[in-house]
């Protein structure tokens, strides 16, 4: 679907939720707040509902929490039932909704998917897709910009910036074009602080999450000739430094550091299901290793989630189909 025909539906329609994934990251959150900022300027009834709790590093775009909230079945299910419109933000699979998949889909109001992941689940009633998109931000930027005629606030840019730098891995990542950052250097007219954000994204963490960095690395493991780095967080290791999910957060990128890897993944046990990060490099489609395992994402980087799996089984399988998608 194009742009103003977006816009169009954003104009028709008076009450709107905003939703992103489970564990929400910079893009979506970005993205979600840009967009509320947006509707809430013309008179809209908006409300921001995730399944997950805004990260701590993500804090600083929601610093009071009054435009993010956690879903609730009790408080939000009518709510989210009666909205005219439901946008989804840097997801076009439902299951990556969480506990918030079933209102959703039962919900009568227009569902629209902005987003740049390949293979989207046809749940919605619109998509406005960019697959060569370097984040979700991208797209939502040129919307907005579009719809404000070029002027946007300084709450956007912040948003914005964010969701892009972060999904660009600050702008070093194959996706990171010409056009990103041309629209980088737009947003730098506004009130936005590369510095400071980077700095609340990246550098501000607790010193129990540097502890649970270090027991993470401890279990750094090559496979297939050293082309493939494994690294796993157990739930004891998450018990042991006080620390949860939410911490783990760029780990896997520490597997890409060692010269010969092209498959960097990271296993993350939760309460009952395993979590896994995919990265790679070159020509390697990650994504459709991910696939196997019931997740998606982008070439180089991508995730699925094994429900009820045992750590060292859903391990053992990724890294045995790992080599069919090495060069």
């Amino acid at each position: 679907m194009e742009i103003d025909s977006i816009i169009q539906l954003l104009n028709k329609y008076t009450s709107f939720i905003l939703t992103t994934h489970i564990n929400p990251d910079g893009d979506g959150l970005g993205s979600q707040i840009a967009l509320r900022e947006y509707l809430k300027a013309a008179d809209k009834d908006v409300r921001c509902i995730n399944h997950s709790a805004t990260p701590r590093h993500y804090k600083f775009l929601d610093p009071d929490n009054s435009m993010v909230e956690v879903f609730n079945s009790n408080n939000h299910e009518n709510t989210i039932g009666k909205a005219e419109c439901i946008i989804i933000v840097d997801t076009n699979v439902p299951s990556r909704l969480g506990d918030m998949e079933a209102a959703v889909r039962e919900a009568r109001g227009t569902k629209i998917v902005i987003d740049h992941h390949l293979d989207k689940d046809n749940f919605a009633d619109y998509y406005l897709v960019d697959e060569k998109a370097a984040a979700t931000g991208e797209i939502v930027y040129h919307l907005l910009s579009r719809a404000m005629d070029n002027k946007l606030t300084d709450t956007i840019a912040v948003a914005l910036y964010t969701a892009i730098m972060t999904d660009t891995g600050s702008f070093r990542f194959p996706q990171t074009s010409k056009s990103t950052h041309g629209m980088i250097a737009d947003l730098l007219n506004y009130n936005v602080d590369p510095a400071r954000i980077y700095r609340e994204v990246y550098e501000k963490g607790p010193v129990n999450r540097m502890i649970l960095l270090g027991k993470t690395l401890a279990t750094l493991q090559l496979y297939h000739n050293g082309r493939v780095a494994v690294m796993k967080v157990s739930d004891k290791m998450f018990k042991d430094t006080g620390t949860d999910v939410v911490e783990t957060d760029g780990f896997v990128n520490y597997a890409m550091q060692i010269d010969t890897v092209e498959i960097g993944l990271l296993f993350t046990e939760l309460d009952d299901k395993i979590k896994i990060s995919f990265r790679s490099r070159g020509a390697t489609r990650v994504n459709e290793l991910a696939k196997e395992f019931q997740g998606n994402g982008h070439q180089h980087a991508a995730g699925a989630t094994v429900w009820r799996g045992d750590l060292e089984d859903v391990l053992g399988r990724v890294v045995a189909s790992a080599p069919k998608y090495l060069p």
